[in-house]
């Protein structure tokens, strides 16, 4: 079954056209494409999406529309899934409207925990290998972060923990980190934020012996920690890193300017500006587990939607 999913978060919305076999078990990727549109710019602070935010989002939609009608996706195998900014903003239905509009599909407000599940579902079931259990799957978005605790296997699309945290990338930065770079002040502020909630988490994040990181802010770091000449998915997927060297990237980073992190080959230039505060989630939340490596996923909640929709489809 040929299928498209399209994520759409708090800095970023993607596109999968895949097509499914679910008896097989494998997924196709035909086109997958990420667009940097930052639709929830000052969400945190106002409540609302901004014009300048829907314009670019809806840009990126009407490519992504036409994308879909060329590789013969029918409407009923195709899902939009709406994410954190969507969830907190006033006039999410402007939005909605302004999809249906250009992909003749309604946009569908996640929960934080079907986020959560959906996130588990598109890392945990590719991985070549089974991790130690139990796996922690960290997701890192602009403006939410996922945890989600669970055993591979058998039970792999059924996690036994999952949580969504209102802290994201673009949420803190927006939040805290506002010198260029960051102060020690703004720094401590942003990790007390992150601890903060961390500790009203029901996930047992002390549990998890293996942790598999996906998204965005993660797979940027690896790159990072892989020191890579240019980002490189296949490079970056399957990637098993060192904790303590993950712990070093995300204080390099932190200590950069964002023109000095723009400057770094495989950075993202629309990332460069929130990857700090990402990073500081990514530490804390493994400062508190008991892995010692941290597995990079290129497989993702838009990989899990994809796979959901077919299952619910067949």
């Amino acid at each position: 079954m040929r299928v498209a999913a399209i994520d759409c978060g708090t800095n970023s919305i993607k596109l999968l056209v895949a097509d499914v076999d679910v008896g097989a078990g494998t997924t196709t990727d035909v086109v997958r494409e990420s667009r940097m549109v930052r639709l929830g710019e000052g969400v945190d602070r106002t409540g609302r999406l901004f014009e300048a935010a829907l314009e670019r989002t809806f840009a990126a939609v009407e490519e992504y529309a036409a994308l879909v009608r060329e590789h013969g996706v029918d409407p009923a195998h195709t899902r939009f899934c709406a994410t954190s900014a969507t969830r907190d903003a006033d006039n999410a239905e402007e939005f909605g409207d302004g999809v249906e509009q250009r992909l003749g599909v309604r946009p569908e407000v996640l929960s934080g925990g079907e986020e959560a599940r959906l996130a588990w579902a598109g890392s945990v079931r590719v991985l070549r290998e089974t991790p130690q259990a139990p796996v922690l799957v960290v997701d890192v978005g602009g403006g939410s972060t996922e945890l989600v605790l669970g055993h591979a296997g058998a039970e792999q699309d059924r996690p036994d923990q999952a949580h969504s945290m209102d802290i994201g990338s673009v949420r803190l930065t927006e939040r805290h980190l506002h010198s260029d770079p960051p102060t020690a002040a703004e720094v401590a502020a942003c990790v007390a934020d992150v601890d903060a909630v961390l500790d009203q988490s029901p996930v047992a994040v002390s549990d998890a012996l293996s942790v598999v990181g996906v998204a965005g802010t993660i797979t940027t770091l690896a790159a990072g920690v892989l020191d890579l000449d240019a980002y490189d998915r296949d490079r970056i997927d399957q990637s098993v890193l060192d904790v303590a060297a993950v712990h070093r990237e995300c204080d390099r980073l932190v200590g950069l300017s964002v023109e000095q992190r723009r400057a770094l080959p495989w950075m993202h230039p629309r990332r460069a500006d929130v990857i700090a505060a990402g990073g500081l989630i990514v530490s804390r939340v493994l400062a508190r587990s008991r892995a010692t490596e941290l597995v990079v996923s290129e497989s993702d909640i838009l990989d899990g939607i994809a796979w959901d929709l077919a299952l619910t489809s067949a």
